[in-house]
């Protein structure tokens, strides 16, 4: 009998459905106020000097200048240099940042902050109210962004939006990889998979990319609504269709 778990965690799991329910609550009427924004992703390990670092603080402020709110994690790093961009440069600054097991620090170049306890939640957030996603060179944490926006746009749930990654020299192998393996290899993807994204070395050509991705999600918002299978969805998804269940041999 000692070897059996606590299943308490287990029995509060209803009541933490409250606690997720209130995150969104919260992020949709924060994040509803923003305007057009750019989520942008990137190491927390890059410094003050670096030339990654410099990029995302200039592209920061060049996306302020054009009107673009700009969205990150809130960290320090590439999160840090985009904020401080657009801070400097007068424009809204946010920062989604998440609770950590270990000890982190908010940058302090935002004027609108939210803190996460759940990943799901934030991600909806960077997802639903960012009309383009910028990807400079990180981790895992990028990493995570990046296809987690490319199963999305493959695979219908969202409408087609910019994906720029930027710095050919870090994402030139990972997007080879995805040719020769994933395409050509393995066939795991389709060839106009590789299109979902665009890499560059420019910050003009990544807010010319964004503003014209931007000015496409804004003809489309301007439409009717849309009813049926295509319907979009609150969470910023589009609703779908239940998958077709194939019918079963019978057993002799």
């Amino acid at each position: 009998m000692d070897n059996i778990p606590n299943d308490k965690p287990y029995t509060e799991d209803p009541w933490r459905v409250f606690r997720i329910m209130s995150e969104f609550v919260e992020g949709f009427e924060e994040m509803s106020q923003v305007g057009p924004a750019v989520s942008v992703f990137g190491s927390a390990r890059m410094k003050p000097g670096d030339r990654h670092y410099e990029q995302a603080r200039k592209l920061g402020a060049m996306l302020a200048k054009k009107g673009f709110a700009v969205i990150t994690g809130g960290g320090p790093g590439i999160m840090e240099a985009a904020n401080r961009g657009a801070y400097e440069a007068g424009g809204k600054s946010i920062g989604l940042n998440i609770t950590l097991p270990h000890e982190q620090v908010a940058n302090p170049y935002t004027n609108i902050e939210m803190d996460f306890r759940y990943f799901f939640a934030r991600k909806v957030m960077f997802i639903k109210y960012a009309c383009a996603f910028i990807c400079f060179p990180g981790g895992f944490g990028t990493m995570d962004e990046f296809f987690e926006s490319m199963t999305l746009i493959q695979t219908g749930k969202v409408e087609s939006f910019p994906v720029v990654l930027y710095g050919k020299a870090f994402w030139g192998k990972l997007a080879g990889w995805m040719d020769n393996v994933l395409l050509r290899r393995h066939h795991t993807i389709s060839p106009e998979d590789m299109n979902l994204f665009t890499m560059t070395d420019s910050l003009r050509e990544t807010v010319s990319i964004v503003e014209k991705g931007c000015e496409l999600e804004r003809s489309r918002r301007a439409k009717p609504v849309r009813y049926g299978y295509r319907r979009p969805t609150g969470e910023g998804t589009v609703a779908g269709r239940l998958p077709k269940i194939k019918s079963r041999r019978k057993r002799r």
